[in-house]
């Protein structure tokens, strides 16, 4: 009797990818290597975490965790329509943003068309374009970050979605208001233009602007933004884009129901009220990366400046080669080779002397390559 080839079954694009392959958790990395106290800086979480309303809200709402969530995130809505001064029916809420980044595949692209990002850009993006098995035109960087005037020659008559990372991860890279401005001014109306803004409250740059209140001019512009990052709300996993109301309700015409958790919902209201929180996680983020830039300076390391909470510099070795010396030392960072820098790693910033033992420990490893 023949044995059926499920992978076959699958579709086109599917069969294609490569699942995603998260790190070992710390606990069975721990168990491995006979090490305890591992830190881990790879991920681009928050070292400082939720804050106490976060926290607050999460226990209080863990009482009515037998119930269904609110499956239109009303009161999260609501909250968000206030602080971007925008409409509730513009909101599309995901089980993070790389929720809302599937949708708009799902719900925009199909095999006819193109999806155009940079080269070394979010990882999401190729992932979502070939599940629904459309054409990847993946454009040259520029100094590793993304050349608009290359992605808007690389748009054609099958263009539908524009991935753009601002700031892009694992690059750092960040782009001006008028390069964005000046971009979608180039391509048609037909071609969606999704600036991904995950990191968004930890940039510093007077160029820099979010697009939010730019929507009501490009009614094809959809922006995405998190509470993983700065928030610190990465093991929830909530999400949502702004967008013209037609193109939300799209979105929502793909999104399964219930796909933000009740604490999740509850957590992002109180976090994104909590001010001082927030700006506590961003003070934390710009001393550590100042130390980091330093050191990698002192050490004579080539870094990319970054506008997240994480940067990337190279290594006399491969990456992969740090990071297992790294590991060996109780330390997680993260090597970038499958976004064609081989020789980088990527190392998130962490609490003051999580920082300081990451670069005594690179020390010790370049000291003894």
């Amino acid at each position: 009797m023949a044995v059926c080839d499920f992978v076959a079954l699958a579709a086109k694009g599917v069969r294609a990818l490569s699942p995603y392959k998260p790190g070992k958790p710390m606990e069975e990395l721990e168990r491995e290597l006979g090490l305890s106290g591992i830190i881990k800086l790879a991920s681009n979480e928050s070292p400082v975490g939720p804050g106490p309303a976060a926290l607050a809200a999460v226990a209080e709402t863990a009482k009515g965790i037998a119930r269904y969530p609110d499956g239109n995130g009303f009161a999260l809505k609501q909250a968000l329509a206030a602080h971007h001064q925008v409409t509730l029916e513009s909101i599309t809420l995901g089980n993070g943003s790389n929720d809302v980044l599937e949708l708009i595949a799902r719900g925009f692209v199909t095999s006819d068309n193109e999806v155009v990002f940079s080269r070394h850009a979010f990882a999401v993006y190729p992932l979502v374009t070939q599940a629904v098995g459309a054409r990847a035109e993946v454009t040259p960087a520029k100094n590793y970050a993304h050349d608009l005037g290359a992605m808007a020659a690389a748009s054609t008559a099958k263009t539908r979605v524009v991935f753009i990372a601002n700031p892009n991860n694992p690059t750092g890279t960040w782009l001006s208001a008028d390069a964005v401005e000046s971009f979608l001014a180039a391509v048609p109306e037909k071609v969606l233009v999704v600036v991904d803004e995950a990191y968004f409250e930890y940039v510093d740059e007077p160029a820099y602007e979010s697009f939010i209140p730019r929507i009501e001019k490009h009614r094809n512009l959809i922006v995405t933004r998190t509470f993983s990052k700065a928030y610190g709300l990465a093991g929830l996993r909530v999400g949502y884009s702004v967008s013209d109301p037609q193109v939300a309700d799209v979105l929502n015409r793909v999104r399964q129901p219930f796909n933000v958790n009740v604490m999740a919902l509850a957590a992002a209201e109180a976090a994104l009220g909590d001010r001082a929180h927030l700006d506590k996680s961003v003070e934390v983020n710009r001393i550590g990366m100042k130390k980091l830039t330093k050191a990698f300076e002192e050490m004579g390391l080539a870094q990319i400046p970054s506008a997240g909470n994480f940067i990337s510099a190279r290594m006399p070795k491969s990456g992969a080669e740090i990071f297992r010396g790294l590991l060996k030392q109780g330390v997680i960072i993260r090597p970038i080779a499958e976004y064609e820098m081989p020789d980088f790693i990527r190392v998130t910033v962490g609490l003051e002397g999580e920082n300081d033992r990451f670069i005594e420990a690179l020390k010790n490893v370049l000291a003894n390559a």
